[in-house]
């Protein structure tokens, strides 16, 4: 049976309620999931032509909240680097896929509110799959966040709360609205059904490259969502044979906010102390999270995989978004921070996700 599990104590929920993390030590869930049998390249011929192909290996099944979302195509860059075109989603960001299990799981629930909060794309995507399910939704966000960002929030028929302040804050003022009765939190960092919707990024590209994973994986890491996705799809792919080895995981930060990079270096398993005062800061706004709630689980899936953090800094960003779309891609800033990491890479072969449109945020200045 399906239930929210606490990594760090080990209490354990039925996903059937509203508490959207562990009541001991206000963590956030794991899911006790077991993927309900073997997938075969064979199986998915003539599935529908989204991530719900993959059933078996997913948490709910039969939504009615889908938008098409997923199975985005694979384009090489160079002779080893291949990127993963995300921002074809509906709401133009890799969220999508976490968003849907989200707002499919609280359609099933009923519940009196939806609440999320975000940098952007994640409330973006929460809003448009509240607005396919029927769900009345409220999107909290920093201030400073791209106005077209916003502008697509309320499109999708949220509310929208702009909270003072950086992304610390507005995850405080989310998090106390979702300890009022009847809510649903939607979040992408405390509840566990998005990161099985992220894990499907390697399920279509496991199915794309014929039944193999490329040498390595390289991922912007802010919260750690794709990452922790694709950490939970490689494992489950080992797990039944399908692939021989996994892939190592490439964790990358702006180099203004890389506080996972930093203890990644220091050998921690935690975040280490950092000074206060506001973070720095920087054009990939989507990964600047000063303190991740799931930094001891990202720090565990890059060193199990084998694989590494790096880090990139502001004129990096800016260049590698000009190179990509000199190649005709069109990414935000964010999304450019994978290319601007591993571009030159010719020793192994890597996939980069091209994780959000450029029209989110426009060139940066």
């Amino acid at each position: 049976m399906t239930m929210y599990l606490c990594p760090r104590d080990g209490t354990r929920a039925e996903t059937t309620v509203l508490t959207w993390c562990c009541p001991v030590c206000r963590g956030p869930w794991d899911l006790d999931f077991e993927v309900a049998g073997p997938l075969s390249l064979n199986s998915l011929s003539g599935r529908v032509n989204s991530l719900w192909r993959y059933e078996e290996a997913l948490p709910l099944a039969a939504p009615t909240t889908t938008l098409g979302e997923g199975r985005t195509p694979l384009v090489p860059l160079t002779g080893t680097v291949t990127a993963k075109l995300d921002f074809l989603m509906p709401t133009l960001s890799f969220k999508d896929r976490g968003a849907v299990m989200l707002a499919e799981l609280a359609r099933r629930l009923s519940p009196e509110r939806v609440i999320a909060d975000s940098s952007g794309n994640a409330g973006t995507a929460v809003a448009a799959y509240c607005a396919r399910a029927s769900l009345p939704c409220t999107v909290y966000v920093p201030e400073g966040t791209s106005p077209k960002k916003t502008e697509q929030i309320r499109a999708h028929g949220a509310c929208l709360e702009i909270v003072p302040g950086g992304r610390e804050a507005t995850a405080l003022a989310a998090r106390t609205a979702a300890d009022t009765p009847g809510t649903f939190y939607a979040s992408h960092v405390f509840n566990p059904y998005f990161l099985h919707g992220t894990k499907t990024y390697v399920y279509e590209m496991w199915e794309d490259l014929g039944g193999r994973l490329p040498d390595a994986i390289a991922v912007p890491v802010g919260n750690g969502t794709l990452l922790l996705g694709a950490a939970l799809a490689t494992a489950e792919l080992h797990a039944q044979g399908l692939i021989d080895e996994r892939p190592a995981l490439i964790a990358v930060q702006a180099e203004a906010v890389s506080p996972l990079a930093a203890a990644f270096r220091a050998e921690a398993d935690e975040l280490l102390d950092a000074p206060a005062g506001a973070a720095a800061p920087t054009l990939a706004e989507g990964i600047a999270i000063p303190r991740p709630p799931r930094a001891r689980a990202i720090l565990a899936a890059v060193r199990e995989s084998g694989g590494t953090f790096l880090t990139v800094t502001e004129d990096q960003i800016r260049t590698a978004q000009l190179d990509l779309a000199a190649r005709g891609f069109y990414v935000e800033t964010t999304g450019v921070a994978c290319w601007a990491a591993v571009g030159g890479w010719t020793d192994r072969s890597v996939v980069v996700p091209l994780c959000g449109a450029g029209l989110k945020t426009g060139l940066a200045g």
